[in-house]
């Protein structure tokens, strides 16, 4: 049986620890401006998912994700120092899609501004098919009169009671 909130608990310390040993321990060039994001451990606590962001182009990324699987060892023998657990996890590194998800969504938002624009700009002098109040009214007086009285005389003259035959 495994405990999630044991698992939950151990990765939020990982991020922590490996966040910290990025920014204080951690001197290759290579590494550029890394933001952890999220931590998931699996449920025996035996392996670490790191996910992390590169503020950069492509190249400052390959070379930070170079330079954090070189500093795996020392990044896990830190985890397991400061976790104090029996077996300190293995670390896979994997960047997180976030921010390309972020800007896809962002490019979309503009384009539906785009074409909310069209519309608008399109609809700014016309005005509607029907007539200005759609909805069915209840009858007036006058109307009914009207329609009564014609009504009224087409029966008078075409009935037939079976009598008259």
């Amino acid at each position: 049986m495994t405990d999630t909130a044991r698992a939950r608990k151990l990765a939020d310390r990982i991020r922590v620890v490996v966040a910290e040993t990025l920014q204080r321990r951690i001197k290759d060039p290579r590494l550029g401006y890394v933001t952890i994001t999220d931590t998931r451990v699996t449920g025996d606590l035996r392996e670490a998912t790191v996910f992390y962001t590169v503020y950069g182009d492509d190249e400052e990324r390959a070379a930070s994700a170079a330079a954090l699987e070189s500093a795996k060892g020392v990044l896990r023998s830190e985890v397991g120092r400061q976790t104090g657990v029996r077996f300190t996890p293995s670390l896979t590194f994997v960047p997180d899609a976030l921010p390309e998800n972020a800007r896809t969504i962002d490019d979309l938002l503009a384009r539906a501004r785009a074409s909310d624009a069209q519309v608008r700009q399109a609809s700014s002098g016309a005005t509607y098919a029907g007539e200005p109040d759609p909805y069915r009214k209840p009858a007036r007086e006058e109307d009914e009169e009207e329609a009564g009285g014609a009504e009224g005389t087409e029966d008078a003259g075409g009935g037939t009671d079976g009598e008259d035959a």
